[in-house]
């Protein structure tokens, strides 16, 4: 037998991140209690990683300028700068070569783990990734621009581990992170701990993250799942959403409901202009000067933020117990595929359409669809649901927004309008005509359909690219290349094979 060399201290074997049957890829996203200790170093590896991705972007672009100046000189092109990769190995190198002897990092790099390094360089690659495949139109939807330095003023503070320690602690009230140690959790998760004693879930990967005032941190986690069958397998329910209703629900038993609008941010403009005016009071921070914001200001700045967080929180709350109690009753649910960024360019709806979040209910239907093993119907955004009359089907030519009621010309159908809608998408659960809808499920969780999207009007095909090249990984790893958060249509799951999932069910 002939027996193949072993590879050599040094050398990258590409291997890819093989699932397991019957597991998914999903995240735990948790609250954290860190003291002033904690704090001051989850601070510091979130800078860290934002210096390294200015570093990486200057290192860059550095090159692309003087080789701009060498042409205006007139010097041939083979005599041009070399130019400089930006795939993740090769920033990882020229950093791990410059940071000793790079003031803006000799004195202090060693205080952080290697991984916060890694997020901002990992995260620079990919933005001069998603540059060059948008100017050579390789990537659709809007034009991608050219990387830029993040402020530390603006820049959002978070870190992501691949390596390293990262458990939940035998008490369910504390987590462990690489450098930064144990840290107390806002809540009891012993019900993870569990998971990940008897086999069910292993941890991937932890993402800390400053978000609303608050840090978190978000578990990548590889778990089985067991399947869950939805209260009403056979019903169907098509969703018209709206301002003035959040959503009009027409179910196959023809009843229709109607999901109020809770309008969290028009009940907290009063607070909102009240605190307002004390912060427009103090003196802020100004860019031009250099002026430094007054301690009043900082302190009228986080009451205003706290009525802001507050309304995010209370209209996430309201979605997911919207989508969780629609995703475990029906076995098949019907929406519009809605230009929200078109409808958010309405000077006088952009303010409530944006806090009715109808792009955030399509993405939560969509994962929670593929848990329960249930269908989602995507309408095509051309799909005339509110002109088309739902007993003769007759297209009326226009109607206004301001007119609430559709009244049919051919057969005197007198309805609602956002009732009609709803009938309409509750019909395009049996369709045959696949033209008009797209599917994104088959009943078993985690498949998608193969489907042909033709040519649409006024550019409606494009389409922002969702998924990125898994990066390939040395040897030594465990399991290969961890996926990456932006990897996949979704963040929390990942496709499952077929056969295996109609097992399980």
């Amino acid at each position: 037998m002939e027996l193949l060399p072993l590879p050599r201290r040094g050398d990258c074997v590409k291997k890819k991140f093989t699932l397991r049957p019957g597991f998914t890829v999903s995240a735990h996203r948790l609250a954290l209690d860190p003291n002033a200790t904690v704090v001051g170093r989850l601070h510091s590896h979130a800078g860290a990683a934002r210096a390294a991705y200015n570093w990486a972007v200057g290192y860059v672009t550095a090159v692309w300028g003087q080789r701009k100046a060498e042409a205006s000189y007139g010097i041939p092109e083979d005599e041009l700068t070399a130019w400089r990769s930006w795939s993740l190995p090769s920033l990882r190198k020229a950093f791990n070569e410059a940071k000793r002897a790079d003031p803006r990092f000799a004195g202090w790099w060693e205080e952080n783990s290697k991984e916060a390094y890694n997020t901002g360089l990992a995260n620079a690659s990919a933005a001069f990734d998603n540059y060059a495949k948008s100017k050579s139109g390789k990537r659709r939807g809007a034009r991608v621009g050219v990387p830029r330095f993040k402020s530390k003023r603006k820049a959002r503070l978070a870190c992501r581990f691949t390596t390293g320690t990262m458990r939940i602690e035998a008490d369910g009230r504390h987590v462990t992170l690489p450098r930064i140690g144990t840290v107390r959790l806002h809540e009891d998760v012993s019900s993870l701990r569990a998971r990940v004693d008897t086999g069910h879930m292993r941890i991937l990967s932890a993402t800390v993250r400053l978000d609303r005032g608050r840090w978190f941190v978000a578990f990548q986690v590889e778990e089985q799942q067991p399947l869950v069958k939805v209260a009403r397998p056979d019903a169907a329910v098509g969703i018209d959403l709206g301002i003035k209703t959040l959503a009009v629900l027409a179910d196959s038993d023809g009843t229709v409901t109607e999901e109020p609008n809770p309008r969290h941010l028009d009940q907290a403009q009063k607070q909102l202009r009240r605190a307002s005016r004390v912060v427009s009071r103090r003196r802020g921070p100004d860019r031009r000067t250099g002026r430094k914001p007054s301690r009043r200001w900082e302190k009228a700045n986080r009451v205003r933020n706290k009525v802001h967080h507050r309304v995010a929180n209370l209209r996430e709350d309201t979605l997911h117990k919207l989508t969780t109690r629609l995703t475990a009753e029906y076995g098949t649910i019907v929406v519009e595929d809605l230009n929200v960024a078109g409808m958010g360019r309405n000077r006088r709806l952009s303010r409530r359409v944006a806090d009715a979040s109808f792009g955030e209910i399509r993405r939560q239907l969509t994962y929670k669809t593929r848990r329960h093993g249930t269908r989602l119907v995507v309408a095509d955004r051309w799909f005339p649901s509110s002109k088309t009359c739902s007993r003769c089907g007759a297209v009326k030519a226009k109607l206004p927004l301001s007119v609430r009621v559709f009244e049919c010309d051919t057969c005197g159908l007198v309805l609602d309008r956002d009732e009609n809608a709803g009938h309409n998408l509750l019909a395009l659960a049996t369709t045959r005509n696949t033209r008009s809808i797209r599917l994104t499920g088959t009943g078993v969780a985690g498949d998608l359909d193969p489907t042909a999207v033709g040519s649409k009007p006024r550019g409606a095909d494009r389409k922002t690219r969702t998924t990125r090249p898994r990066p390939t990984a040395c040897a030594g790893r465990a399991g290969g290349t961890i996926p990456s958060p932006r990897a996949g249509t979704e963040t929390g799951d990942r496709q499952q094979d077929t056969r295996t999932q109609l097992a399980l069910w």
